[in-house]
């Protein structure tokens, strides 16, 4: 586990590939794992005080939010649609589920492409859904899959000139 942590950090850093998310991963991933340090005991107060209260996750996506650089958008509103269209994908989602399945497994099925992994199995397991099992598989293959896929889109539907 240590060289995962190490190579978790070695991305972050030196291949500047999701730093605020690598690190801290792989940074975590050590300090656990160091023999007779007693670094799980304070884990349980952590989930207590954090996770358990669902304030990290709020925490997560205000920082993230806060990282977001809106400049493209503002100088190009007509990029609101794009936003408009995934909104759009997931009321169809939802609405072509709901002929198949009923309407909470058909909305647990639709949030996939509205948030990620985590808050997808949350509502999956609130409202009772059947399929648990292939919606964390389905929503951790999306979210795997977006550094694989994102590139060669961007690079097909921009020019040098855009960059």
């Amino acid at each position: 586990m240590w060289i995962i942590g190490g190579v978790l950090i070695y991305l972050a850093i030196a291949k500047d590939m999701e730093p605020s998310l690598l690190l801290p991963i792989g940074f975590g991933t050590i300090l656990v794992n160091l023999p007779m340090t007693g670094a799980v005991e304070p884990l349980g107060q952590l989930f207590d005080a954090g996770i358990a209260t669902e304030l990290f996750p709020l925490i997560l996506f205000i920082g993230i939010g806060a990282m977001c650089d809106f400049s493209p958008l503002l100088s190009n509103p007509k990029l609101m649609l794009f936003g408009a269209a995934a909104q759009f994908g997931i009321f169809f989602t939802l609405c072509l589920a709901s002929v198949f399945f009923d309407l909470r497994d058909a909305a647990s099925i639709a949030i996939i492409g509205a948030a990620d992994g985590p808050t997808s199995i949350v509502v999956a397991m609130k409202l009772g859904s059947k399929y648990l099992g292939p919606i964390m598989v389905a929503a951790y293959s999306y979210m795997s899959l977006v550094p694989i896929i994102q590139p060669p889109v961007i690079k097909l539907l921009t020019t040098k000139k855009n960059v």
